[in-house]
């Protein structure tokens, strides 16, 4: 069952305790094993991946949560793993980095004398000095595709190109670094502390340049690597756990979240040939590929793989807590194969489908037309202040700091002196410096816990009032503040049908660049925070009216021409938005340069027997949906059931921190308790011809 596989795994993991002498040897390593349906997991499905994987012949491992559920083929057998060879290498990279030899950002011609040189040729570009290790880690160096001694075929930066040439400068940069044979020092640093050994992996000399370089063993990144499946199994679980293994770091937890999903900065860059790789450099990281951009439909986006020729895969979807690895021959290249990934989509979809769990969710809207999806930054990069306070609506105001109320907390340091339900404050600054400074009100702060305590669901500024909703109030409630969030009012009037969690939506500074004169007010179609709506509802008030009830409309949905359609009645609303039982908290922006609406919606989960489970602080998942108008048609920009660190209830991303061509955006969670700042970056769909 799967508390005995849970436990297998904990002996499996657990250190062994002191001798007398000294620590104990650790116990080898070994996989726990289970059926699939004891992970979670359809076995059908899986037979249907492995039948698939076995027409190329081979070996391959399934594991889930850390426990083998599906092997084939020898899996001691080693083989060439070609290009796989190149995530085994960015690992050498990462070890480089942990350690503070090297920086991606440093000249590679510093730490090569002879670096690009020969063909000669080179030199005259004049780009070589240009070069990174960045560039040689995401193939935008120029280099062209062999490994040897490759000419440069475009600026760095400027392209993508698929190259053995310019990973394999990146393998002789660090061997210069190290001055040591990098098999040695991955052996030492990597394979020996995951317990691969010279009959699951070797790695044969240079087959494109000299032997040695400066005496030292030269090894190639492009490819060389032979292995079976259980030593690829391990180095991607080495990756699915954040570069920790049995509790020690092995590689940095900032270099794994850029190696395993696209960078800001090669995103969008034409490639070099796109008939081969397609929009390669919308889906490559840091000499792994990935599903970033959704190209593989069915897959999550946080799904990323090695990928050598005869399809020597290392397949890691953190989401599913999922590793795969398979080797053998190529498979058969079908004629109605268009995209480079299609070979790929028959056997890594029935792995993520199988899948019997909430992580399984599908988002409710078509994938969006414009945005591909997002690139987070790296989970370390995360900044979190006013720990223990949650909420955090935010409002960009005519003073140009961003006003915001918390809950069950103390606000930012320095702290208030009591615990509030419902407290404020304002942000100083931009996102990479902001200062946030608390607000005492006599008028506006309350006490209370959980449902117990009044909060704030929905703030925004407009002529220079800030207007507040206030939800758990008998329903939800509006206060309004004149004087920055110092003295609130409250309306004699509630929401007591619907409208539980209500939001605004919120567009420029002081409601700058509103589309009209109205407010838009959205929420759940539900009398509760903490009960999930089938569906989201939408009002709208004029600017000048906004504390007056009568003034209020509901979206009763739209004419056969697209156009919205408006009542005074509040029981002839209609949904703008569908998603049963998952309609929740959310917020709501106008990204100007996108003329898009942007919709962050947290993600409720269901515990077994369909208990609804609204606490996300440290796991946990989210939407972003997009539309071009207030009312729709919403796209799926983002979605996942299990971010890579806690969502919290609730996130927005202000307006204030929108970047001018609306691609940078920064979202405010309520992760850890805490005002979480995380930085995502929008993948834009290319035109297509």
């Amino acid at each position: 069952n799967s508390a005995l596989s849970g436990s297998l795994l904990f002996l499996c993991f657990a250190a062994v305790p002191f001798s007398a002498c000294g620590a104990a040897p650790e116990e080898p390593f070994t996989w726990p094993r289970s059926s699939p349906e004891e992970q979670g997991m359809d076995s059908r499905l899986l037979a249907r991946a492995r039948d698939y994987a076995l027409t190329g012949g081979g070996s391959g491992y399934i594991t889930r949560h850390g426990v083998l559920v599906m092997e084939w083929g020898d899996p001691g057998k080693r083989y060439d793993l070609k290009s796989t060879t190149k995530s085994f290498g960015a690992t050498a990279l990462g070890v480089a980095i942990m350690d503070g030899k090297v920086r991606l950002g440093d000249k590679a011609v510093k730490l090569h004398p002879a670096f690009g040189v020969p063909p000669r040729s080179n030199l005259r570009t004049g780009w070589l000095r240009r070069i990174t290790l960045f560039h040689l880690a995401t193939q935008t160096a120029g280099f062209a595709k062999p490994g040897g001694y490759e000419k440069l075929l475009f600026a760095p930066g400027t392209m993508w190109h698929y190259s053995d040439g310019g990973p394999n400068w990146l393998a002789e940069c660090l061997t210069l670094v190290y001055r040591r044979d990098l098999k040695d020092l991955m052996f030492e640093r990597v394979f020996s502390p995951l317990g691969i050994t010279p009959r699951d992996l070797t790695w044969r000399k240079n087959a494109y340049r000299a032997a040695t370089i400066e005496g030292i063993p030269r090894r190639e990144f492009g490819s060389g690597i032979s292995g079976d499946v259980d030593a690829m199994a391990r180095l991607g679980y080495l990756y699915l756990k954040g570069g920790v293994w049995r509790g020690r770091r092995l590689l940095p937890e900032k270099f794994i979240d850029r190696a395993r999903t696209s960078v800001p900065g090669v995103v969008g860059l034409p490639v070099l040939k796109p008939d081969l790789y397609n929009d390669a450099s919308d889906h490559y990281g840091l000499l792994w590929w990935n599903n970033a951009d959704g190209t593989i439909e069915g897959v999550p986006r946080d799904a990323f793989w090695s990928w050598g020729l005869y399809e020597s895969l290392i397949l890691v979807i953190p989401s599913l807590d999922i590793v795969v690895a398979r080797a053998g021959r190529s498979w058969k290249r079908k004629p109605e194969y268009k995209e480079h990934y299609d070979v790929l989509k028959p056997f890594f979809r029935p792995i993520a489908a199988s899948v019997k769990r909430e992580s399984r969710l599908r988002p409710p809207c078509p994938d969006s037309e414009c945005i591909a999806g997002i690139v987070w930054a790296p989970r370390a990069t995360i900044v979190r202040r006013a720990r223990g306070s949650d909420n955090w609506p935010l409002t960009w105001a005519d003073d140009d700091r961003l006003y915001t109320a918390y809950g069950d907390g103390r606000g930012f340091e320095p702290k208030i002196p009591v615990k509030l339900s419902l407290g404020f404050a304002k942000i100083e600054g931009g996102p990479g410096d902001f200062r946030g400074i608390n607000i005492r009100s006599p008028t506006g702060e309350r006490r209370g816990d959980g449902p117990r305590g009044e909060k704030a669901s929905g703030i925004l500024m407009v002529d220079g009032i800030l207007y507040l909703w206030i939800r758990n109030a008998g329903n939800a409630q509006l206060a309004w503040s004149k004087d920055h969030a110092v003295t609130w009012k409250r309306c004699p009037w509630k929401f007591r049908r619907s409208f539980g969690c209500p939001t605004f939506l919120n567009f420029g500074k002081n409601y700058e660049g509103a589309r009209d004169d109205f407010v838009y007010v959205y929420s759940p179609d539900s009398e509760s925070a903490y009960e999930p709506g089938d569906r989201m509802i939408l009002a709208r008030v004029p600017r000048g009216a906004i504390t007056r009830r009568e003034a209020y409309e509901f979206f009763a949905g739209l004419t056969e021409e697209g156009n919205p359609k408006w009542t005074r009645e509040i029981e002839k609303r209609e949904a703008v938005f569908t998603n049963p039982g998952r309609c929740l908290r959310s917020s709501v922006v106008y990204d100007p340069p996108l003329g898009r609406y942007i919709w962050w919606q947290g993600l409720p989960r269901r515990r077994r027997g369909g208990e609804v489970e609204v606490d996300t602080r440290f796991h946990g998942g989210f939407s972003v949906f997009e539309a071009p108008e207030p009312w729709g048609p919403w796209n799926t920009v983002y979605f996942t059931a299990d971010w890579d660190t806690g969502p919290g209830e609730s996130g927005s991303f202000p307006t204030k921190w929108i970047s001018s061509d609306g691609r940078t955006l920064h979202l405010v969670f309520s992760g850890e308790d805490s005002f979480s700042v995380r930085k995502a970056t929008l993948i834009l769909k290319r035109h297509k011809k």
